[in-house]
């Protein structure tokens, strides 16, 4: 909600105005309340347009479509008069967020919540379709989120099927990526409620999972893919993949009728009450927080007041003699009486009105997540999406902040080909300011000049990419050692914590140069007087038990006391069985690669003893970090996953930059370029730029396999003396 403007009116209609909700290029929507107390929706048609007789038109089928729907998922119509100078219309007020603020501020809503949002919407668009309607504009931003239930709003474009008069030249009505191949070819005569059953199974896939199933970016891209591309329904559970992919059929004759779509949703339910995730209720919380701030109608008398008719634009009254006035009787108790017998989610826990108070709302600038949440690094990319949301939340609760951050969640499965279209969506999207992301490295290799050429910054907390300039690639900023500089703490555990004289260094051709390039700074560090090395080499196709029983015995015949090896998780594995069995019980290291709870389980007991150099920490063991590790514990019910913390970290290092700019300049390449004049002392180090990169000496650590799982054995410098 935003402040009066000074044109705008005090009163309208009977309704005192407090606040703007909103405003495009059809008129501006007020926060209006009765002279009762009632609060509304007040939508005021721009002066500019109100003498145009096809928007007047479409306003007028607006006031009769509202009038005719009677479900308690339809936001009712209290009073309108399409006749003014300047035509207005009052709906009942719903004081929650768009369905789409909820997906981009929280992330993907469960399936069980998405499966009664689904079930409840169908019954709300079943009546309207018993009403001889079809709303033809069903999309995120058309939902609202109430603490009983959803809301369907805006019946703008919606119409009789057989009313073709206004879409009969082939235009294109409606919002792409939530609308139906039909509607996208401009082909009025052939949009009937199966459009609305189309774009119910768009809408449904981005709530759980936060993408659109049609892709973003530019409207002619998005409306070819929705004409002729199978849909993106990456990520959606199981149960509701039949449903979605008959919904999103391109024929509307293959597409199920409202009802059924109403009925198959019920029967995968139990019964139950669904839950919102805690994060969406505390959302629709601080949006009932602020309606409850906003003053009581006798505060809001203006003297001089102009008249109920006044309307925006500096119009005089119009004549009452063409006034008409529209109530709907009985909508407004029946979405009261809704709220005690049929809801099915409860907000829980205190909102938040903004730090400027009243109820006044923030400027929102978008930090987005680009992150592998499906795939084989989930574990890591979910941790990360956990860590940036517990720092949004954080900044989002500062008094005195000039902004709030809207959280963008967004998973690439680890694919680079769907890395890249995540990252079109992204750049595409002009709130967010910066991307925390990708999880992987060869995510990272694909999408690195695409956010480079939008000047989108990219802020890595995972990836170790090797050769990456910081003046070529400027919008990138790596905030942890790439995986070259791993060498070092590797080096340190041979050289001062274990008596290793002989050390097997044994390059895993299948992870490409980076392994050799970091075993032969190994092998600068270590080779002396004192000490020898021997390189080896195990071929990337290798996989045969005689390869790795080969390679033991190549150890144990070179008579050496350490080992160092560079490769993932599975193939460490069965090496340290190969080991085992072949009797070698000396020093046993690896890379981050390896240290993944996959290779406990693969390795068996084998596993016990193996050291890993890496680039995270173990915030638990943290003191700095106790209190992060204390609100996630809270907020997902675990201790952080690795790299949690770094991502925290990151994020209210991009915040800080934000704010040392302020909302108005906080534009992409502006973050990038103060991002590297920013100095940041996060829970698990210091974030600053020094010279020519990002500075992270204290940021190296050793793990040990011990007992079955991973003991964090502390920055490398501290723990090898």
């Amino acid at each position: 909600m935003e402040s009066l403007r000074g044109a705008d009116p005090a009163a309208i209609g009977g309704y005192r105005l407090l606040r703007r909700l909103g405003a495009g290029g059809m008129g501006v929507v007020y926060l209006g309340r009765s002279a009762g107390g009632a609060l509304a929706a007040v939508k005021v048609i721009r002066a500019a347009h109100a003498g145009d007789p096809g928007f007047r038109a479409r306003f007028r089928r607006e006031v009769t479509a509202a009038g005719r729907v009677v479900s308690p998922w339809v936001v009712p119509l209290l009073d309108a008069d399409p006749d003014a100078r300047s035509p207005w219309l009052a709906t009942a007020f719903v004081p929650g967020p768009a369905l789409s603020e909820a997906v981009e501020e929280c992330g993907p809503l469960p399936y069980a919540s998405v499966r009664l949002l689904g079930a409840r919407l169908a019954e709300a668009l079943a009546a309207v379709h018993a009403a001889g309607l079809v709303h033809r504009d069903v999309k995120p931003g058309n939902v609202l989120l109430a603490v009983d239930g959803p809301r369907v709003i805006d019946f703008g474009i919606a119409r009789a099927p057989e009313d073709t008069a206004l879409t009969a030249s082939g235009a294109v009505v409606g919002s792409p990526g939530f609308l139906a191949p039909e509607q996208a070819l401009g082909r009025g005569r052939e949009i009937g409620p199966a459009a609305d059953v189309f774009a119910l199974g768009c809408l449904l896939a981005y709530a759980v999972t936060g993408e659109r199933p049609f892709g973003a970016g530019a409207t002619p891209g998005v409306l070819m893919r929705t004409v002729h591309d199978d849909p993106d329904l990456d990520g959606v559970p199981a149960p509701l993949l039949p449903l979605l992919r008959s919904c999103l059929s391109k024929e509307p004759g293959g597409r199920p009728a409202m009802a059924e779509v109403r009925t198959a949703l019920d029967r995968q339910g139990d019964g139950g009450a669904g839950r919102l995730p805690e994060s969406v209720t505390r959302l629709i919380a601080r949006r009932a927080a602020a309606v409850l701030a906003l003053p009581a109608v006798e505060a809001t008398e203006v003297p001089g007041t102009p008249s109920a008719d006044t309307v925006p634009g500096g119009d005089e009254p119009s004549g009452g003699g063409t006034r008409r006035r529209l109530l709907v009787l009985g909508s407004v108790a029946g979405v009261l009486g809704a709220g005690g017998t049929a809801a099915w989610w409860t907000a829980r826990g205190p909102g938040r009105t903004s730090a400027s108070g009243g109820g006044a709302r923030l400027p929102r600038l978008g930090l987005a997540v680009h992150a592998d949440l499906s795939g084989a690094g989930r574990a890591v990319g979910q941790a990360q999406e956990h860590g940036v949301r517990l720092a949004v939340e954080r900044f989002n609760s500062r008094t005195g902040r000039a902004f709030d951050l809207a959280l963008h969640v967004h998973d690439d499965a680890g694919d680079p080909a769907r890395a890249r279209r995540v990252a079109r969506r992204l750049i595409g999207d002009e709130q967010v300011r910066a991307v925390i992301g990708p999880t992987t490295d060869a995510c990272a290799e694909a999408v690195l000049s695409l956010y480079g050429k939008a000047r989108l910054p990219m802020v890595s907390v995972s990836v170790g990419l090797v050769g990456v300039s910081p003046v070529a690639d400027r919008s990138y900023a790596a905030l942890r050692p790439d995986d070259m500089t791993l060498a070092a703490p590797i080096a340190a555990h041979l050289v001062r914590s274990v008596p290793a004289g002989r050390a097997v260094l044994v390059d895993d051709a299948a992870v490409g140069d980076a392994g050799w390039q970091t075993l032969g700074l190994v092998d600068d560090a270590v080779r002396s007087a004192r000490r020898t090395t021997v390189r080896r080499t195990l071929a990337a196709g290798d996989d045969s038990d005689a390869a790795f029983r080969a390679l033991a015995a190549s150890v144990t015949a070179d008579r050496a006391d350490a080992v160092v090896f560079s490769g993932g998780y599975a193939r460490t594995a069965r090496l340290a069985r190969a080991l085992a069995a072949a009797g070698f019980s000396g020093t046993r290291l690896a890379t981050q690669r390896a240290l993944d709870p996959r290779f406990l389980t693969a390795a068996g007991a084998a596993a016990e003893g193996w050291v890993f150099a890496a680039a995270f920490l173990d915030p638990v063991r943290v003191p700095a970090a106790r209190a992060f590790v204390t609100a996630h514990r809270k907020r997902f019910g675990t201790a952080p996953g690795w790299y949690a913390a770094e991502a925290y970290d990151a994020a209210l290092f991009v915040a800080r930059a934000m704010t040392a700019l302020g909302a108005p300049r906080a534009e992409r390449a502006a973050v990038t370029g103060r991002l590297r004049e920013t100095d940041h002392r996060g829970v698990t180090k210091r974030l600053r730029y020094d010279a020519a990169a990002y500075r992270y000496t204290d940021a190296m650590y050793l793990f040990r396999a011990a007992g079955g799982g991973f003991r964090w054995l502390g920055e490398y410098r501290d723990v090898t003396g």
